[in-house]
């Protein structure tokens, strides 16, 4: 029931083509595609992003038996300028119609913002208000958005994660979860507590899982790692998935060609002991 995949950019850019031949080699499922990254033979640009891309990048993926299970669309989707967000918003509904066309899983983003201050309740407004016009199109395309929370960002932990998806009140607004994106320096020692506060609070929107692994530097910082190299408790989120999430997308990060098999199959081993 493990539907293991990567980020398509962690794997070789030489071609689309034998990526995602690659992929299919080293027994993965499922890909996060970010057109920019992963691709460089050819433009990827908005006016470029047409049917005939989405139909011919499909067809690659279904021949390897490769989910697109995220279109990235890393865009700054907490930018209070309204005349900057409306260029935003141009780029969110390009890639909303790409990903209806190429029948992937979500289109995904995060809530990151330069221009205000995240902590404030006034930044979490403009957020919502923001994601509001971003879903109701993706609603009208059958399209279903991720949002994923991470320390420093405007949603940067459960609560907050659950708030937006109250006020945005659409069942084509779901979660990417990736518990080391919400763990601090503050936090790390009551990681438990985080996982399950996210299937308590978040647990039937999580849509897809993002797979890394943490360590502790001595400047007190937290680390990303590759998934078995860290302190994450991997036992508890994969209890959680097999019993609540049967099939879910799990995408690894951290991770390259050369290692990507060792952390596949680090969470294949614990999978089959919960």
């Amino acid at each position: 029931m493990l539907q293991i995949g990567i980020r398509a950019h962690d794997m070789e850019h030489d071609a689309i083509e034998k990526m995602v031949e690659s992929m299919a080699e080293k027994g993965l499922k499922c890909t996060q595609l970010a057109l920019s990254k992963a691709i460089s033979a050819f433009n990827t640009d908005i006016g470029a992003m047409t049917p005939g891309m989405a139909m011919y990048l499909k067809r690659l993926f279904e021949k390897n038996k490769i989910d697109v299970a995220v279109l990235g669309c890393y865009q700054e989707l907490g930018n209070g300028d309204k005349k900057e967000f409306e260029d935003i918003l141009k780029i969110y509904k390009a890639h909303i119609r790409f990903a209806k066309v190429l029948g992937c899983g979500m289109v995904g983003t995060e809530t990151w913002s330069s221009n205000l201050s995240v902590s404030d309740d006034s930044s979490l407004q403009i957020l919502i208000e923001n994601m509001k016009k971003i879903v109701s199109y993706a609603e009208s395309m059958g399209v279903i958005i991720g949002m994923e929370p991470v320390a420093g960002h405007i949603v940067y932990d459960i609560k907050r994660a659950r708030a937006v998806l109250d006020e945005v009140g659409s069942p084509n607004l779901q979660i990417i979860f990736d518990p080391v994106n919400l763990i601090t320096y503050d936090n790390y020692q009551s990681q438990e507590k985080i996982i399950n506060e996210a299937f308590e609070l978040l647990g039937d929107d999580i849509a897809c899982i993002h797979a890394k692994d943490f360590i502790v530097e001595k400047d007190k910082k937290i680390k990303p790692v590759i998934s078995g190299d860290g302190l994450l408790n991997y036992q508890l989120l994969l209890s959680k998935l097999k019993r609540k999430k049967p099939f879910i997308h799990i995408l690894l990060e951290e991770t390259s060609p050369a290692n990507l098999l060792y952390a596949k199959e680090y969470i294949e081993e614990i999978y089959e002991k919960c």
